[in-house]
């Protein structure tokens, strides 16, 4: 083999996709721990296409994102992938986000998107007729597709382009030797002239196998939906958002229309006690243990510790949860909401307490390692692939 990629989520599989496209001589192979793809971040989140609005000009989220949107848009209709661009507007509840507001439409427009519409409180109602707000924006390039369709279909294209992907081979150590590395899982061993970890939730673990002295641990933090009952879902058009909190690097409680029918109310972010921990019952101690220990966890925890407190009680009062989502729709009962599914988002955090808040791509001998690439991987996901591809061809 040429190379091993590790991870057979969106991103692992678009950067196969996007390797073999540029040079189909390679033989690549990808390898998924699970029985089947795309099972932990990509089948678990929103399936939200988004725009590109709240990401840093020039930060390597801004221009993947962008650029990932019209590469993904066009890959869902070359490949008959269904997906909706119905729009989102953001809504500022409160006077104190006026201006946070305000920053988010200059930003919209420096990363490029057009056609961004600031709404005064009547004109909100056009789009959301049951919101509740004190001005807002409207958003026209968001939209909404299953993930896992996409990502399917990634692994259906690449395979049928002639790369390998074997399911049930989690890794257990990596080894390099002078020219090539060695991958060992539980039941083979790859040897490869290139290791590309696109392990999500593991990332750091598959990191460290190579870099022991690796400077980001990925701490796991679970968010919690409800799904509105059937005869509440004319409640919500499309997708309605809060203005987010800029020192937090969470979008906030919001409603969101999914592309497989009905509409999600959520999510919180709590620290999940396991990595692939999507209910608050599934705890895995050494994991808990490793995230309570990471001195930048404790330095996150020391700062947003109120706001961290809230969401916690948010997880384990729906009352509480409700009240969040009554800011932006009034109208919402306690009744309204059955418990829906969670996600866990795979976020790294430095050793000084710094939440990783851009896409972090570290190369080493033999290996390049995605270490950090939460929300807008999805929607970035061919833009990063292209992003890991160019690395990987320079070795080449």
């Amino acid at each position: 083999m040429d190379i091993t990629i590790i991870g057979g989520g969106i991103v692992g599989l678009a950067t196969a996709l996007q390797i073999q496209s540029a040079n189909p001589k390679l033989k690549i192979v990808v390898l998924e721990k699970e029985s089947t793809l795309a099972r932990h971040q990509t089948g678990n989140n929103s399936g939200v296409i988004h725009s590109g609005l709240y990401y840093k000009p020039g930060s390597l989220k801004a221009i993947n994102c962008i650029r990932g949107y019209n590469m993904l848009l066009d890959f869902c209709r070359s490949n008959e992938i269904p997906f909706d661009l119905c729009g989102k507007i953001v809504v500022a509840t409160e006077q104190q986000e006026l201006p946070l507001l305000e920053n988010l439409y200059t930003r919209g427009q420096q990363n490029g998107l057009t056609n961004l519409k600031k709404l005064q409180a009547e004109e909100l109602k056009e789009y959301e007729p049951h919101v509740a707000g004190l001005s807002g924006i409207f958003v026209p390039q968001t939209g909404i597709v299953d993930y896992t369709l996409v990502a399917n279909k990634y692994g259906e294209v690449f395979q049928k382009n002639g790369g390998t992907i074997h399911v049930n081979e989690k890794v257990l150590d990596i080894q390099h030797t002078n020219t090539n590395s060695v991958v060992i899982t539980q039941t083979a061993s790859y040897t490869s002239k290139l290791v590309i970890n696109c392990a999500g939730l593991y990332s750091d673990k598959i990191a460290r196998m190579t870099v022991p002295n690796l400077n980001v641990k990925i701490i796991p933090f679970r968010g919690e939906y409800f799904k509105l009952k059937k005869e509440k879902e004319y409640l919500v058009k499309n997708l309605i958002y809060p203005v987010p909190d800029p020192n937090f690097p969470f979008l906030g409680v919001h409603f969101t229309r999914m592309a497989k029918g009905g509409v999600e109310a959520g999510p919180n972010a709590v620290l999940a006690f396991s990595r692939e921990g999507y209910k608050k019952s599934k705890i895995n101690v050494s994991e808990l243990a490793e995230s309570l220990a990471w001195p930048g966890f404790q330095k996150v925890a020391a700062k947003y510790w109120r706001t961290g407190m809230g969401e916690m009680y948010r997880s384990f009062s729906k009352a509480a949860f409700t009240k969040a989502l009554q800011k932006l729709l009034p109208e919402i009962q306690e009744s309204d909401l059955v418990e829906g599914g969670a996600g866990v988002r795979a976020q790294a955090c430095d050793r000084n307490g710094g939440l990783v808040d851009d896409f972090l791509i570290l190369e080493d001998t033999g290996v390049i390692n995605v270490c950090n690439a939460p929300s807008p991987a999805a929607t970035s996901s061919l833009a990063i692939g292209e992003t890991v591809s160019k690395l990987a061809l320079n070795r080449f």
